[in-house]
């Protein structure tokens, strides 16, 4: 017996490291979807930029086509386990810098957009998906210093920016990342610790009120025995 409680506590405790939902996670892909479009069909059609942009669209419906399936496949809230999670997080990462890799690499504005997964990582699963999944966006950056397509413009010169800057780009990410995933862990925590507590604190005045309710049991009882 004393077994089996040890095992169920062991289960309980691992269900609980993963508090991320497949509603949240395909709200959060259909937000980036819309943005991912909206970027491109303005700089294609508004700005006239010369962009791979069967590539760039063939990412992004890969995104709303995964998003289908998962809406099709499980309900919507349905509590994702931690690889499950970690898994999806990974794919974002990897479209993201596809799409980066398309569009300029480095020289992209949007490449501070790499930092959302991990952050999502570190409000709702365990430190080791969110180093993982850290580690990958931070790899995935470096590799996009040297590898990409060039930065689209118009008919001015392109400019050429030195390594010192994208190194220094690299590092500013690489920070924002590291900062932003720490302080909501931390803050993701300290929730928890107050639910936990509260939950403890609505326990006992639940057990008082019943002990209560059985010494009034016990006095009536007393009463009609005398």
């Amino acid at each position: 017996m004393k077994h089996l409680t040890e095992q169920r506590r062991e289960t309980l405790a691992e269900a609980s490291e993963s508090r991320l939902r497949l509603q949240t996670i395909v709200r959060l892909r259909w937000f980036a979807v819309a943005g991912q479009l909206l970027a491109v069909l303005i700089s294609w059609f508004g700005f006239g930029f010369d962009l791979p942009v069967e590539y760039c669209l063939l990412l992004i419906a890969l995104s709303a086509w995964l998003n289908v399936y998962l809406r099709l496949r499980l309900p919507s809230s349905h509590r994702l386990s931690e690889t499950n999670a970690t898994l999806l997080l990974a794919y974002d990462i990897v479209q993201l810098a596809g799409l980066l890799y398309l569009t300029g690499g480095l020289s992209n504005p949007f490449i501070v957009l790499l930092v959302a997964p991990v952050t999502v990582s570190a409000a709702t699963l365990p430190l080791r998906s969110t180093v993982m999944l850290g580690l990958l966006a931070t790899c995935l950056v470096g590799m996009l210093i040297e590898f990409h397509k060039p930065l689209p413009w118009d008919d001015s010169p392109r400019p050429v920016l030195p390594n010192v800057y994208r190194f220094g780009q690299f590092a500013a990410i690489v920070a924002t990342m590291v900062f932003l995933a720490a302080y909501v862990r931390r803050l993701a925590s300290e929730a928890r610790q107050m639910s936990q507590a509260l939950n403890a604190t609505e326990m006992i005045l639940a057990r008082e009120q019943r002990l209560h309710a059985l010494d009034g049991l016990a006095a009536a009882a007393a009463h009609e025995l005398g």
